[in-house]
């Protein structure tokens, strides 16, 4: 078992859709700004993203986020509903994600690496081998 990671997974709405898609949230120490969302396609294939720890934390209260990804929580119908929206060149998702689940997964990422002590779990050196070594 591996104790540096976190994976929780979970059926999220997409774009609204009635049929829940399966979703898997994940957290590495070792990568520690990062959180990753894959959703599974109908082929069995994962579609995966990466965003700051950061925006999942802070969508949580208000909103967040300018870029490609954005969370926010959906104040206007359901407080147990958190908004995540994905747009990319090849198109645009809307997740709701129950607001617990993400919750116990931020705690469970933070028991690993504390928000803002990311830095003390970094190796920077690791990251300019694995981006000089393309």
């Amino acid at each position: 078992m591996n104790t540096d990671t976190v994976t929780q997974s979970q059926f999220v709405s997409l774009n609204g859709s009635s049929a829940p898609v399966l979703s898997r949230l994940s957290y590495v120490a070792s990568e520690p700004f990062a959180v990753n969302i894959a959703f599974r396609t109908e082929h069995g294939r994962w579609v995966e993203w990466t965003f700051a720890r950061e925006l999942l934390v802070t969508g949580l209260r208000e909103r967040s986020g300018i870029g490609d990804v954005r969370v926010r929580p959906d104040l206007s119908t359901d407080e147990g509903i958190l908004i995540l929206e994905i747009e990319s060149p090849d198109g645009y998702a809307l997740v709701e994600m129950e607001r617990e689940d993400v919750e116990r997964f931020l705690d469970a990422a933070t028991e690993l690496v504390p928000v803002g002590a990311e830095s003390d779990h970094f190796d920077v050196d690791a990251f300019i081998d694995e981006i000089t070594n393309v």
